[in-house]
């Protein structure tokens, strides 16, 4: 379990894998579309889309299985939830500070996860689905703030699909049996290279964003082999904290 990793897991992460690991392999058959397009060492930014609250462990499953490990962002406040909280700092996962004017003090985390040769994994919507058939919706400008922030690292596009058949926490549904297949696409990692040394305003992190999120959107549309809806469903978090962010990437004071 332990053998082939490219870099070391801590106690913490050792004591998720023994516990998780198991019960992974017992609750859903898997599928690994394009898992080589993963670099096996250095740094990546990889986009999921989000479906479930079971995502995080089919994607840590994946890279867990391809000898890296998974370097979630998670709100901060996770991260002062009593027990919770000390698992997840002391394995290594890193917390987003919302609400934050400032998107270098948001992320800086991840780019320092980045630095190490680590991978860091985001989900672009922010949090689960609201489309009623699962498609992506409107996503945030993390993922392209965090690119602007690392710019030689690849942003490599994910899709999934299956988990939430596992668990709908929105509709309340916990259906384990009977067992499910999850599958995952990775496409190829995205050149962003023009957006590079460009002032990072509103314009350019919505086309950014909607370029990474259409690549996300994208593998989805493989693994279900359908076409996704031309418009992407409205965000309840894309608003007013975005605004923020972007006049303070104009300079301007909020």
């Amino acid at each position: 379990m332990f053998k082939r990793m490219s870099e070391k897991p801590g106690p913490y992460l050792r004591f998720c894998v023994i516990v998780f690991y198991p019960l992974i392999s017992l609750a859903w058959r898997r599928r690994w579309i394009g898992s080589d397009r993963i670099p096996r060492r250095g740094p990546a930014i990889l986009a999921i889309n989000h479906i479930s609250y079971a995502d995080p462990f089919v994607i840590a499953r994946l890279l867990w299985d391809i000898g890296r490990l998974p370097r979630f962002l998670a709100k901060s406040t996770i991260f002062h939830v009593p027990v919770i909280g000390r698992v997840v700092a002391n394995a290594g996962q890193i917390p987003v500070y919302r609400g934050t004017a400032d998107a270098a003090a948001a992320l800086q985390g991840a780019v320092q996860a980045l630095e190490r040769g680590e991978i860091v994994l985001i989900y672009p919507e922010g949090t689960v689905t609201r489309d009623p058939d699962f498609w992506p919706m409107q996503a945030k400008s993390g993922t392209a703030r965090l690119a602007l922030l690392a710019p030689d690292v690849p942003v490599i596009p994910v899709g999934q699909w299956g988990s939430q058949e596992f668990l709908d926490f929105y509709a309340r549904r916990f259906r384990p049996l009977p067992r499910k297949t999850v599958t995952v696409a990775v496409g190829a990692p995205l050149d962003l290279s023009r957006y590079r040394g460009r002032p990072p305003t509103a314009a350019l992190l919505h086309e950014m964003t909607d370029e990474i999120m259409g690549a996300v959107t994208a593998q989805v549309a493989v693994i279900r082999g359908q076409n996704p809806p031309a418009v992407a469903y409205p965000s309840p978090w894309v608003g007013s904290a975005e605004q923020g962010m972007d006049r303070q990437s104009r300079g301007e004071s909020a």
